[in-house]
């Protein structure tokens, strides 16, 4: 079985999971704090996926979500995402992701994002393209950063720098057709990917919510950088996504409006 073929049958068994808890959980615990909650779901989902990647590549590293051991190792690691928005979840949202990625010396190289609600697959492998239920995607092509849909989220210390974050989202409406915020960043990158969004920042994420995504933007024709324009690596403290008309023109407007000191 290749690799794509390992994410693509774990992230689809995470995501039965998701479905079959759907409206049944009440209570959450919580790890950073009460704007980051975790549930018997996302474990549940979790167990459902490595137990599939450890069955087909039993000797590769895993880094999942709710395993707070983990950490990014040089070599083969699948990097997981076991369900993605757990705060529209627990609220009754049907918006949540499932992601899986394979990284390679801390590269991406394949990463499969399954929309579980709506029942889509996004999936690409390095040098592959990306797709969507077997259709190939693309990033959209805007006129102009000024007609362009963009989205975004808000890192878990929110509570302690909530104008920062109404700054910056300041800055770029000023700048854009329009923001939004659907509460899981890999369904976010995977709908850059596809075109359906023009463009996602965010600051603070981890791993596991950008290392799937970041094969579907690239692979989609897309660029995702850090701050000063470089590719984006795993441990970047900013994610800028988006087709290159469009790029250089966002990530100016957010270098100039995020504190260095966020960076």
């Amino acid at each position: 079985m290749q690799d794509l073929e390992v994410g693509r049958k774990a992230a689809q068994a995470g995501a039965a999971v998701v479905r079959e808890w759907f409206g049944t959980v009440k209570q959450a615990g919580w790890k950073t704090s009460d704007v980051d909650p975790v549930t018997a779901a996302d474990l549940a989902s979790q167990s459902a996926v490595i137990a599939v990647i450890e069955q087909a590549r039993p000797g590769d590293a895993i880094l999942a979500e709710e395993d707070d051991t983990g950490e990014l190792v040089d070599g083969r690691m699948w990097v997981i995402d076991p369900l993605d928005g757990t705060v529209n979840f627990f609220h009754g949202v049907p918006h949540v992701g499932v992601s899986v990625a394979l990284v390679e010396d801390g590269v991406p190289i394949v990463g499969v994002v399954v929309d579980v609600f709506a029942d889509k697959e996004y999936r690409a492998s390095a040098g592959a393209g990306a797709f969507c239920d077997g259709a190939a995607i693309q990033v959209s092509a805007p006129e102009s950063l000024g007609r362009s849909l963009v989205a975004t989220g808000y890192p878990y210390d929110r509570r302690q720098r909530p104008r920062v974050y109404t700054d910056i989202n300041a800055a770029v409406i000023a700048e854009v057709q329009g923001i939004r915020r659907f509460g899981a960043a890999t369904l976010d990158l995977a709908w850059t990917a596809a075109g359906m969004l023009d463009g996602y920042w965010e600051l603070a994420l981890a791993p596991w919510d950008v290392a799937a995504g970041m094969v579907l933007v690239e692979e989609g024709g897309g660029l995702i950088t850090n701050h000063e324009g470089r590719r984006s690596r795993l441990d970047d403290a900013l994610f800028v996504a988006a087709p290159e008309a469009i790029h250089g023109e966002l990530l100016g407007v957010l270098a100039a409006a995020i504190p260095k000191e966020l960076l």
